[in-house]
């Protein structure tokens, strides 16, 4: 590097740390180092954020400062400061086309770790220095994938980690006796933007204090530092297994339903259970099908055709993305994955729509899945918004049922007068009756069939007397675990008042002010004998 010359940092080599390392090797040693004032507010703004790349550039300014007072180089800030709208509404291009008019202007030479940045400037005619990162002495991401990684784990302070089989069949394995460090994490965090910036396929999905999500083709990393997690952090997860429908060897009849009549489907499982990879199965079999297939994605990392778009959230708002989906008139939407509440009304509204959806969600159960829904949907749409939920466990399916609604007297309720809408969940291949959703009162009540048609003849009814406590809003009833999922009948000196159905805690809860709240309230107030029949 030549004596005198002028040289121009863009935000990325800032970052970086990449000048101050040379300069302490005798590089650049007398050079006018020029730092545009956008570089400066860009940084200044990611450190207020909370983004290790703010606390990184702060850094390396500092550094930068101190090398100019010990005599090595001469720094000098200099252009325009971008106002705070325009650094939150940037996507790059401005900012970058500022620094740029920084070295174009001072006939400066312009050193960047940015590919995009680096072609633009020598469009222009600007001398640039593109600087890949050091990487010698420090880890790389890729370094720690071998064929049968599934996911690595790397913290500061412990071993290097992964977890090495498939899905539903793997183990926690230690890859390394090194003790990675912080510095350590840190190299590994730049050489990850640095090629997040530079890859095709790559996105930062989310951004926030402490908490970088990044799809990196077929990599999903996630990077922690304080303040949001105590010590820094870089979790990287890459699917392994491609399957198609044929992989599973499924039967007619369940091949025959995903093809005709599902359109509303749970795809369910505890982590790591195979549901994405099922899912993307599922969406390759309706695009072949010359179906129109989207994705709802956040991140974005489901292993499907390239006939299928990926979308994630619009500014992370779901009406927004749920306006511009139904635009482009898919046949199918895969939902990957339900978590938040407006994930499962916008699951509804889908339906609703006339779209197919195919949504993955945590569950350790089939019916775990159907209930997260039961405080965000009406109990009679149900049915219309899920019709089937495939369980699966350890890559395999494992468990079908299937939903629909009728109007009957629920089992176990004798009384005609007792009808009333109930969803049945059955097995989907045999047929047999699983559960029973349906409102008892003001509770929704989920009551397991299995087991119920052997009882021999009726619980003896019994005179109890229970505990009451009246609460803000409740009047609560307790009689006894033993009387779970049972209706019971409240008396009034010896006279029924009204039945109740009571809860899996062995409670039942009565709203004070509905009608049947008021007349027990009432009665008690009166210093009535309260007793329940069950």
């Amino acid at each position: 590097m030549s004596n005198n010359e002028i040289y121009v940092l863009d935000t990325s080599i800032v970052i970086d740390g990449w000048l101050s390392k040379q300069i302490k090797s005798g590089n650049f040693n007398n050079s006018k180092i020029v730092i545009p004032n956008v570089v400066i507010a860009e940084i200044e703004y990611q450190s207020n954020q909370g983004y290790s790349s703010g606390r990184a550039g702060l850094d390396e300014l500092i550094e930068l400062r101190n090398l100019e007072k010990s005599g090595f180089i001469e720094l000098m800030l200099f252009g325009d400061r971008p106002s705070l709208d325009q650094i939150k509404l940037s996507y790059g291009g401005e900012l970058d086309e500022l620094i740029r008019a920084v070295a174009f202007e001072l006939n400066a030479t312009l050193i960047t770790m940015d590919k995009v940045q680096s072609k633009v400037a020598e469009i222009q005619g600007i001398n640039v220095i593109l600087v890949k990162p050091m990487r010698e002495n420090g880890y790389k991401i890729e370094d720690f994938f071998e064929s049968d990684i599934m996911s690595i784990h790397l913290a500061e302070g412990n071993p290097p980690r992964a977890k090495r089989g498939s899905p539903g069949n793997w183990q926690l394995v230690t890859l390394s006796d090194d003790i990675l460090t912080r510095d350590d994490i840190k190299l590994l965090i730049e050489d990850i933007f640095y090629h997040a910036k530079a890859m095709p396929d790559t996105f930062f999905e989310i951004q926030d204090r402490g908490a970088t999500v990044i799809q990196m083709q077929n990599l999903r990393i996630v990077i922690t530092t304080p303040p949001f997690s105590n010590k820094y952090e870089i979790t990287a997860v890459r699917p392994i297994v491609h399957l198609t429908i044929e992989d599973y060897n499924l039967d007619n009849q369940l091949l025959a339903r995903l093809d005709t009549r599902a359109e509303g489907i749970l795809v369910a499982g505890s982590p790591g259970a195979g549901k994405s990879t099922f899912a993307a199965a599922l969406a390759e079999r309706y695009a072949n099908q010359n179906k129109v297939v989207k994705t709802i994605e956040k991140p974005r990392d489901l292993e499907v055709p390239d006939t299928i778009t990926q979308y994630t959230t619009l500014s992370d708002n779901m009406e927004r993305t749920a306006d511009v989906l139904l635009l482009v008139r898919p046949d199918y939407c895969i939902y990957d994955e339900l978590r938040r509440t407006e994930d499962f009304q916008f699951f509804a509204d889908l339906r609703f729509a006339g779209v197919g959806v195919v949504g993955v969600v945590h569950a350790n159960e089939p019916i775990d899945a159907v209930q997260r829904f039961l405080s965000r949907v009406e109990l009679g749409q149900i049915s219309r918004v899920i019709d089937t939920v495939i369980f699966l466990k350890g890559g395999k399916i494992t468990h079908v049922s299937s939903l629909n609604l009728t109007v009957r007297v629920p089992s176990g309720l004798a009384e005609k007068d007792l009808a009333r809408p109930v969803v049945e969940v059955r097995d989907f291949h045999t047929g047999a009756l699983e559960y029973e959703i349906y409102t008892f009162g003001e509770q929704t009540i989920v009551v397991p069939i299995k087991g119920s048609k052997k009882r021999k003849g009726k619980r003896e009814s019994k005179t109890i007397i229970p505990s009451i406590s009246i609460e803000k809003r409740h009047i609560v009833i307790y009689v006894g675990r033993e009387y779970a999922d049972q209706k019971i009948t409240i008396l009034s000196n010896g006279k029924p008042l009204f039945d109740a159905f009571v809860g899996k805690e062995g409670v039942a809860k009565i709203r004070k002010k509905t009608k049947n709240g008021r007349l027990l309230f009432d009665h008690i107030s009166a210093g009535a004998d309260i007793k329940v029949q069950t």
